[in-house]
Protein backbone atom coordinates (compact mmCIF):
# COMPACT_ATOMS: atom_id res chain seq x y z
CA UNK A 1 0.00 0.00 0.00
CA UNK A 2 1.47 3.12 -1.26
CA UNK A 3 0.59 6.47 -2.14
CA UNK A 4 0.60 9.83 -4.05
CA UNK A 5 1.44 12.54 -1.31
CA UNK A 6 -0.23 15.95 -1.44
CA UNK A 7 1.70 18.46 -2.72
CA UNK A 8 -0.13 21.97 -2.49
CA UNK A 9 -2.52 23.47 -0.11
CA UNK A 10 -5.19 23.75 -2.64
CA UNK A 11 -5.27 20.23 -3.00
CA UNK A 12 -8.65 18.63 -2.10
CA UNK A 13 -8.56 14.91 -3.85
CA UNK A 14 -7.06 12.18 -1.36
CA UNK A 15 -4.08 10.29 -2.41
CA UNK A 16 -4.96 7.39 -4.51
CA UNK A 17 -3.38 3.95 -2.88
CA UNK A 18 -1.65 0.93 -4.78
CA UNK A 19 1.30 2.95 -6.29
CA UNK A 20 3.82 5.24 -5.34
CA UNK A 21 4.20 7.44 -8.42
CA UNK A 22 5.95 10.50 -6.91
CA UNK A 23 9.94 9.96 -6.89
CA UNK A 24 11.75 11.02 -3.86
CA UNK A 25 13.52 14.24 -3.76
CA UNK A 26 15.26 16.75 -1.73
CA UNK A 27 12.73 19.36 -2.02
CA UNK A 28 10.41 17.17 -0.81
CA UNK A 29 12.52 16.57 2.35
CA UNK A 30 13.17 20.26 2.53
CA UNK A 31 9.00 21.12 2.25
CA UNK A 32 9.02 18.16 5.46
CA UNK A 33 11.71 19.96 7.61
CA UNK A 34 9.60 23.37 7.30
CA UNK A 35 6.48 21.40 7.57
CA UNK A 36 7.64 19.90 10.92
CA UNK A 37 9.44 22.57 12.43
CA UNK A 38 9.04 22.72 15.93
CA UNK A 39 7.00 19.33 16.25
CA UNK A 40 9.98 16.69 16.47
CA UNK A 41 12.87 17.11 18.73
CA UNK A 42 16.28 18.39 17.15
CA UNK A 43 18.78 15.00 16.98
CA UNK A 44 21.21 14.98 19.46
CA UNK A 45 24.94 13.17 18.06
CA UNK A 46 27.18 11.98 20.33
CA UNK A 47 31.01 10.33 19.75
CA UNK A 48 30.99 6.71 19.78
CA UNK A 49 33.87 4.69 21.55
CA UNK A 50 34.32 1.19 20.04
CA UNK A 51 37.61 0.39 21.54
CA UNK A 52 39.54 -1.81 19.62
CA UNK A 53 36.28 -3.79 18.29
CA UNK A 54 35.69 0.05 16.39
CA UNK A 55 36.85 1.10 12.98
CA UNK A 56 39.02 4.33 11.97
CA UNK A 57 40.90 6.85 14.41
CA UNK A 58 39.03 8.02 17.19
CA UNK A 59 36.17 10.46 16.72
CA UNK A 60 35.41 9.86 13.98
CA UNK A 61 32.80 7.18 14.61
CA UNK A 62 29.60 9.16 16.13
CA UNK A 63 25.69 8.26 16.93
CA UNK A 64 22.60 10.52 16.29
CA UNK A 65 20.49 10.05 19.21
CA UNK A 66 16.99 9.43 17.31
CA UNK A 67 15.76 7.38 19.78
CA UNK A 68 15.20 9.85 21.92
CA UNK A 69 12.74 11.63 19.45
CA UNK A 70 8.82 11.78 20.70
CA UNK A 71 7.40 8.38 20.53
CA UNK A 72 10.74 6.59 20.92
CA UNK A 73 11.80 6.51 17.42
CA UNK A 74 12.62 8.68 14.20
CA UNK A 75 9.13 7.26 12.66
CA UNK A 76 7.53 10.82 14.60
CA UNK A 77 9.19 12.94 11.64
CA UNK A 78 7.74 10.96 8.75
CA UNK A 79 4.04 10.32 10.59
CA UNK A 80 4.40 14.32 11.27
CA UNK A 81 4.76 15.47 8.21
CA UNK A 82 2.06 13.09 6.62
CA UNK A 83 -0.17 14.12 9.06
CA UNK A 84 0.13 18.10 8.73
CA UNK A 85 0.49 17.65 4.79
CA UNK A 86 -3.10 16.05 4.64
CA UNK A 87 -3.95 18.69 7.23
CA UNK A 88 -3.00 21.28 4.90
CA UNK A 89 -4.60 19.48 2.11
CA UNK A 90 -7.50 19.29 3.60
CA UNK A 91 -7.95 15.39 2.81
CA UNK A 92 -7.58 14.08 6.34
CA UNK A 93 -10.85 11.60 6.93
CA UNK A 94 -13.58 11.29 9.18
CA UNK A 95 -12.79 8.14 9.85
CA UNK A 96 -9.33 8.98 11.31
CA UNK A 97 -5.82 7.64 9.62
CA UNK A 98 -5.40 4.00 9.95
CA UNK A 99 -1.81 2.59 9.44
CA UNK A 100 -0.06 -1.29 9.37
CA UNK A 101 3.22 -1.05 11.97
CA UNK A 102 5.38 -3.63 13.85
CA UNK A 103 5.06 -0.96 16.47
CA UNK A 104 7.54 2.13 15.72
CA UNK A 105 4.96 3.65 13.13
CA UNK A 106 2.22 2.94 14.62
CA UNK A 107 3.52 4.87 17.55
CA UNK A 108 4.43 7.54 15.15
CA UNK A 109 1.21 7.99 13.56
CA UNK A 110 -0.80 7.51 17.20
CA UNK A 111 1.16 10.55 18.16
CA UNK A 112 0.58 12.83 15.37
CA UNK A 113 -2.75 11.79 14.90
CA UNK A 114 -3.62 12.54 18.26
CA UNK A 115 -2.13 16.11 18.02
CA UNK A 116 -4.00 16.86 15.43
CA UNK A 117 -6.97 15.76 17.11
CA UNK A 118 -7.73 12.81 14.60
CA UNK A 119 -8.67 8.99 15.60
CA UNK A 120 -6.32 6.44 14.90
CA UNK A 121 -6.71 2.64 14.13
CA UNK A 122 -3.21 0.67 14.33
CA UNK A 123 -3.00 -3.08 12.67
CA UNK A 124 0.43 -4.84 14.52
CA UNK A 125 1.33 -8.65 14.27
CA UNK A 126 0.14 -10.22 17.10
CA UNK A 127 3.79 -10.83 18.28
CA UNK A 128 4.10 -7.01 18.48
CA UNK A 129 6.09 -6.19 21.40
CA UNK A 130 3.72 -5.84 25.07
CA UNK A 131 5.59 -1.94 25.70
CA UNK A 132 4.83 -0.97 21.75
CA UNK A 133 1.02 -1.95 22.58
CA UNK A 134 0.69 -0.28 25.87
CA UNK A 135 2.34 2.97 24.64
CA UNK A 136 -0.06 2.42 21.57
CA UNK A 137 -3.09 2.34 23.79
CA UNK A 138 -1.84 5.29 26.36
CA UNK A 139 -1.66 7.73 22.77
CA UNK A 140 -5.26 6.91 22.27
CA UNK A 141 -5.22 4.53 19.37
CA UNK A 142 -7.47 1.42 18.79
CA UNK A 143 -5.00 -1.30 18.23
CA UNK A 144 -5.85 -4.63 16.60
CA UNK A 145 -3.57 -7.57 16.77
CA UNK A 146 -3.38 -9.76 13.21
CA UNK A 147 -1.73 -11.98 12.10
CA UNK A 148 2.10 -12.85 12.90
CA UNK A 149 3.96 -10.57 10.41
CA UNK A 150 3.68 -7.07 9.53
CA UNK A 151 2.23 -8.21 5.73
CA UNK A 152 -0.64 -9.55 7.29
CA UNK A 153 -1.13 -6.74 9.28
CA UNK A 154 -1.05 -4.54 6.37
CA UNK A 155 -3.77 -6.83 4.73
CA UNK A 156 -5.89 -6.57 7.13
CA UNK A 157 -5.20 -2.71 7.63
CA UNK A 158 -5.59 -2.17 3.92
CA UNK A 159 -9.28 -3.39 4.28
CA UNK A 160 -10.22 -1.46 7.05
CA UNK A 161 -8.99 1.26 4.83
CA UNK A 162 -11.42 0.59 2.53
CA UNK A 163 -14.43 -0.57 4.07
CA UNK A 164 -14.15 2.42 6.49
CA UNK A 165 -12.88 5.48 4.74
CA UNK A 166 -10.19 5.96 6.87
CA UNK A 167 -6.86 7.84 5.64
CA UNK A 168 -4.26 4.98 5.21
CA UNK A 169 -0.94 5.92 5.99
CA UNK A 170 2.03 2.95 5.24
CA UNK A 171 5.12 2.05 7.71
CA UNK A 172 7.60 3.32 5.30
CA UNK A 173 6.73 3.63 1.67
CA UNK A 174 5.22 6.83 1.32
CA UNK A 175 6.77 9.85 0.18
CA UNK A 176 5.90 11.98 3.09
CA UNK A 177 6.91 9.05 5.38
CA UNK A 178 10.38 8.82 3.99
CA UNK A 179 10.89 12.83 3.42
CA UNK A 180 10.15 13.40 7.03
CA UNK A 181 12.81 10.56 8.01
CA UNK A 182 15.32 12.59 5.81
CA UNK A 183 15.31 15.66 8.18
CA UNK A 184 17.34 13.93 9.79
CA UNK A 185 20.50 14.98 7.57
CA UNK A 186 20.87 18.33 7.50
CA UNK A 187 20.57 18.39 11.04
CA UNK A 188 23.44 15.99 11.66
CA UNK A 189 25.17 17.90 9.42
CA UNK A 190 24.84 20.62 11.39
CA UNK A 191 26.35 19.19 14.15
CA UNK A 192 29.05 17.35 11.97
CA UNK A 193 29.90 19.27 9.26
CA UNK A 194 33.07 16.75 8.38
CA UNK A 195 30.43 13.96 7.91
CA UNK A 196 31.16 11.61 4.93
CA UNK A 197 29.14 8.51 5.46
CA UNK A 198 25.72 7.91 7.49
CA UNK A 199 24.62 4.39 8.46
CA UNK A 200 21.07 3.20 8.73
CA UNK A 201 19.35 0.27 9.62
CA UNK A 202 16.69 -1.09 7.04
CA UNK A 203 13.20 -2.41 7.46
CA UNK A 204 11.04 -2.06 4.45
CA UNK A 205 13.29 1.39 3.91
CA UNK A 206 11.46 4.85 4.86
CA UNK A 207 14.79 5.89 6.68
CA UNK A 208 16.97 4.93 4.56
CA UNK A 209 15.05 6.30 1.22
CA UNK A 210 14.60 9.63 3.01
CA UNK A 211 18.43 10.21 4.53
CA UNK A 212 19.84 8.37 1.03
CA UNK A 213 18.15 10.94 -0.96
CA UNK A 214 19.06 13.54 1.42
CA UNK A 215 22.70 12.61 1.38
CA UNK A 216 23.02 12.22 -1.95
CA UNK A 217 22.34 16.00 -2.32
CA UNK A 218 25.07 16.49 -0.45
CA UNK A 219 27.21 14.58 -1.66
CA UNK A 220 27.12 12.10 1.30
CA UNK A 221 27.07 8.08 1.42
CA UNK A 222 24.44 6.07 2.92
CA UNK A 223 25.08 2.34 4.35
CA UNK A 224 22.16 0.45 4.47
CA UNK A 225 22.77 -2.20 7.29
CA UNK A 226 19.70 -5.28 7.44
CA UNK A 227 20.31 -8.49 9.24
CA UNK A 228 20.98 -11.73 7.30
CA UNK A 229 17.86 -12.96 8.40
CA UNK A 230 15.62 -10.14 7.18
CA UNK A 231 17.07 -9.02 3.89
CA UNK A 232 14.33 -7.45 1.79
CA UNK A 233 16.51 -4.58 0.25
CA UNK A 234 19.68 -6.70 -0.12
CA UNK A 235 17.39 -9.81 -2.32
CA UNK A 236 16.05 -7.01 -4.10
CA UNK A 237 19.22 -5.46 -5.35
CA UNK A 238 19.85 -8.89 -6.23
CA UNK A 239 17.12 -9.75 -8.28
CA UNK A 240 16.84 -5.98 -9.24
CA UNK A 241 13.77 -5.32 -8.47
CA UNK A 242 11.51 -6.27 -4.88
CA UNK A 243 11.02 -9.40 -4.09
CA UNK A 244 9.06 -11.30 -0.76
CA UNK A 245 11.99 -12.82 1.99
CA UNK A 246 11.74 -14.58 4.57
CA UNK A 247 11.48 -12.67 8.53
CA UNK A 248 13.38 -14.33 10.80
CA UNK A 249 15.63 -12.06 13.01
CA UNK A 250 16.51 -10.26 16.21
CA UNK A 251 15.20 -7.52 15.04
CA UNK A 252 12.65 -8.46 13.07
CA UNK A 253 9.68 -6.87 15.58
CA UNK A 254 10.83 -3.07 13.68
CA UNK A 255 13.04 -4.12 10.96
CA UNK A 256 10.59 -7.42 9.73
CA UNK A 257 9.15 -6.26 6.52
CA UNK A 258 9.21 -8.86 3.78
CA UNK A 259 9.49 -6.69 0.54
CA UNK A 260 11.56 -3.33 0.65
CA UNK A 261 9.93 -0.38 -0.75
CA UNK A 262 9.98 1.05 -4.02
CA UNK A 263 11.41 4.31 -2.84
CA UNK A 264 14.05 2.08 -0.95
CA UNK A 265 14.61 0.33 -4.11
CA UNK A 266 15.05 3.15 -6.12
CA UNK A 267 17.55 5.51 -3.83
CA UNK A 268 19.83 2.36 -2.83
CA UNK A 269 20.50 2.03 -6.51
CA UNK A 270 22.38 5.39 -6.99
CA UNK A 271 25.98 5.85 -6.67
CA UNK A 272 26.50 6.78 -3.06
CA UNK A 273 24.49 3.76 -1.03
CA UNK A 274 25.48 0.57 -0.15
CA UNK A 275 23.54 -2.49 1.35
CA UNK A 276 25.47 -4.58 4.09
CA UNK A 277 24.18 -7.57 6.22
CA UNK A 278 25.21 -8.19 9.60
CA UNK A 279 24.47 -11.76 12.15
CA UNK A 280 21.96 -11.90 14.96
CA UNK A 281 24.91 -12.24 16.90
CA UNK A 282 26.52 -8.93 16.25
CA UNK A 283 22.80 -7.02 16.88
CA UNK A 284 22.79 -8.65 20.34
CA UNK A 285 26.83 -7.59 20.69
CA UNK A 286 26.17 -4.13 19.47
CA UNK A 287 22.93 -3.47 21.95
CA UNK A 288 24.68 -4.77 24.73
CA UNK A 289 28.24 -2.50 23.98
CA UNK A 290 25.77 0.44 23.64
CA UNK A 291 24.33 -0.15 26.82
CA UNK A 292 27.24 -0.98 28.84
CA UNK A 293 29.45 1.47 27.49
CA UNK A 294 27.24 4.25 26.73
CA UNK A 295 24.19 3.75 28.84
CA UNK A 296 21.92 4.21 25.83
CA UNK A 297 19.12 1.76 26.03
CA UNK A 298 18.22 0.60 22.10
CA UNK A 299 15.92 -1.96 20.25
CA UNK A 300 17.35 -4.38 18.19
CA UNK A 301 16.66 -2.60 14.87
CA UNK A 302 18.57 0.67 16.37
CA UNK A 303 21.67 -1.61 17.34
CA UNK A 304 21.43 -3.28 13.75
CA UNK A 305 23.13 -0.16 12.35
CA UNK A 306 25.75 -0.07 14.92
CA UNK A 307 26.61 -3.97 14.16
CA UNK A 308 27.54 -2.83 10.14
CA UNK A 309 30.45 -1.25 11.81
CA UNK A 310 31.63 -4.24 14.56
CA UNK A 311 30.50 -7.51 12.84
CA UNK A 312 33.74 -9.32 12.37
CA UNK A 313 32.35 -12.40 10.34
CA UNK A 314 34.00 -12.04 6.60
CA UNK A 315 31.86 -10.04 3.94
CA UNK A 316 29.57 -8.74 6.53
CA UNK A 317 29.22 -5.30 7.20
CA UNK A 318 30.94 -1.88 6.67
CA UNK A 319 34.50 -0.90 6.81
CA UNK A 320 34.96 2.44 6.63
CA UNK A 321 38.14 4.23 5.70
CA UNK A 322 40.39 5.60 8.51
CA UNK A 323 40.27 9.67 7.88
CA UNK A 324 36.38 8.66 7.16
CA UNK A 325 34.02 10.50 9.61
CA UNK A 326 30.51 8.39 10.06
CA UNK A 327 27.45 8.82 11.86
CA UNK A 328 25.47 5.76 12.91
CA UNK A 329 21.98 6.63 13.36
CA UNK A 330 20.38 4.88 16.05
CA UNK A 331 16.45 4.84 15.48
CA UNK A 332 14.81 3.51 18.29
CA UNK A 333 14.38 2.83 21.56
CA UNK A 334 10.89 1.26 22.20
CA UNK A 335 12.45 -2.23 24.00
CA UNK A 336 11.85 -3.86 27.33
CA UNK A 337 14.81 -2.77 29.32
CA UNK A 338 14.90 -6.46 31.12
CA UNK A 339 16.07 -7.43 28.11
CA UNK A 340 18.94 -5.37 28.20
Amino acid sequence: MAYDAPRVRPARTAPRSRAVSHALSHDDVKAAAERIAGQVRPVAVAPLDLGSSGPGRPGRVHAALEFAQHTGSFKARGAANFVAAHREAGTLSEAGVTIASGGNAGLACAWAARAHGVRATVFLPATAPAVKVDRLRKYGAEVRLTGSEYAEALAACETYAAESGALPSHAYDHPLIAAGAGTLVDEIRRRLPALDTLVVAVGGGGLFAGVATAARHHGLKTVAVEPTGTRALHAALAAGEPVDVAVDSVAADSLGARRAGVLAFAAARHEGARSVLVSDEAVEEARRTLWEEHRFAVEHGAATALAALTDPAPGNGYVPAPDETVCVVLCGANTDPATL
